[in-house]
């Protein structure tokens, strides 16, 4: 099986597109006692769909939710996470505002959920799948929860850097730099 890491569709495109190389999550209801962390090292982008996702987002108003096949998932994109931290500070996470999709109040939101005041925050690199993998839909993939088991991938689909080496090796030096201060 796969491991598949359920994110906003929106959030998918942007990382997809090499815009965002930077996953922040919380976690929630189904992470259990430990709570969510980046558990996978290497997974495929899961994209889910919810219309409140647009107002949540720093995007122009006119931005439209990605459309979606009924009863099936198109997986377009893997991941590879590079490195993590748990992040406490909040001005260090306001000073990641140019790398990253979310609102402010969203993140804050986020940051405050539960009364620990943090984010995880993972430094990836993202591949685009040479070919879309598209399955069918089932309950198991439902859910208040960050990972799912997916199908695996056929065979021969290839992995291409959406970002070649040194601009990606940039954002990782920017970011590095914020995390120094």
């Amino acid at each position: 099986m796969s491991v598949g890491f359920k994110e906003w569709a929106l959030v998918c495109e942007v990382l997809g597109a090499g815009r965002q190389s930077v996953i922040l999550r919380k976690g929630g209801i189904a992470e259990g006692r430990a709570g969510f962390r980046f558990e996978h090292p290497d997974f495929l982008l899961v994209p889910t769909l919810f219309h409140e996702q647009v107002s949540k987002l720093k995007l122009p108003p006119e931005t439209r939710l990605p459309q979606q096949t009924s009863g099936q998932h198109e997986i377009r994109f893997r991941v590879q996470v590079e490195w993590t931290r748990e992040l406490t500070d909040w001005e260090q996470i306001q000073r990641l505002d140019r790398f990253h999709l979310w609102s402010e109040q969203t993140l804050r939101d986020r940051f405050l959920y539960d009364g620990k005041e943090a984010v995880n925050f993972a430094f990836v690199r993202v591949y685009k799948l040479s070919k879309p993998f598209v399955f069918p839909d089932a309950p198991k993939y439902s859910g208040c929860r960050s990972w799912v088991e997916l199908p695996d991938v056929p065979e021969g689909t290839v992995f291409e850097p959406v970002l070649n080496e040194k601009t990606h090796r940039q954002c990782e030096s920017e970011l590095l730099s914020i995390f120094e201060r």
